[in-house]
């Protein structure tokens, strides 16, 4: 019942896609001051390259790139990271993302294959190639932990015309549920999270001035954006001890806006 052993996660095995920046950095680094070890991945050679370089000073990370909007690559990297931790893996974490806005009359078929692919396709395709190494590492005291990084606008209907996105993180929560029920009996739990505002690229257009910055913490009933503690906590929980009877379930990571 220690608080440092209900949520330790030392030495767990993890990816998190999209870890180079963002919320994935986030929720790295908190993984890695805590004592796991993590693959990140990204598409970006040059930025996954200086944000590995950047959090090695914090723990053991392995920076993979990986394009997993093509299945293929969705193949490749999975072997890697099954590779990499000798075909044993505790924590995946789903986070990498797109987004599109464009006014109803002219959002584009295009603005929705691609957000589609890489918010929904890419997190079922990945969990299901790294399903092998999921049950390997998996106990039912222990279990191997899937965490998907949905959104409050697949909640709550945007204010923004992101008519995909929105689509797309709803999709991210329903997917949570069914695969939640679908590997329950395996020992290998699935959850979401739901963040509101935290700094990442997708809300640059809405941060980057003071005006901005104000304007979208009002519109939060707790008065601030997220920060890095924020959304590492709740998923430190998920993978911790303290999270391992806990599976389906959709957590908003939000300052209150869905419950408002």
């Amino acid at each position: 019942m220690r608080i440092d052993e209900l949520f330790d996660v030392a030495g767990r095995r993890a990816v998190v896609t999209g870890g180079s920046r963002g919320i994935g950095r986030m929720i790295t680094e908190g993984l890695l001051a805590n004592g796991a070890e993590v693959v990140i991945a990204s598409r970006k050679e040059d930025e996954l390259r200086a944000s590995s370089e950047e959090l090695s000073r914090i723990g053991t990370v392995h920076a993979l790139r990986a394009d997993l909007s093509s299945p293929e690559e969705v193949q490749r990297f999975a072997a890697e990271v099954s590779d990499h931790y000798d075909g044993e893996l505790d924590i995946l974490v789903n986070n990498a993302g797109a987004v599109w806005g464009a006014p109803v009359d002219e959002f584009p078929a295009s603005g929705f294959d691609k957000v589609l692919d890489i918010n929904v396709k890419a997190p079922f395709l990945l969990t299901q190639a790294l399903l092998p190494a999921l049950r390997a590492a998996a106990t039912p005291t222990a279990p191997a932990r899937v965490v998907n990084v949905g959104s409050v606008d697949g909640i709550r209907t945007p204010l923004m015309d992101n008519f995909s996105y929105s689509a797309s993180k709803a999709g991210v929560h329903q997917l949570t549920r069914h695969l939640a029920m679908t590997l329950v009996g395996e020992h290998v739990t699935v959850n979401a999270i739901a963040p509101g505002p935290f700094e990442s690229r997708m809300m640059a257009f809405a941060l980057d001035s003071p005006e901005g910055r104000e304007a979208v913490a009002a519109g939060v009933p707790m008065g601030r954006i997220g920060s890095p503690e924020d959304v590492a906590g709740a998923v430190i929980f998920l993978c911790s001890r303290a999270g391992a009877y806990l599976t389906g379930a959709v957590i908003p990571v939000d300052g209150g806006i869905t419950a408002r």
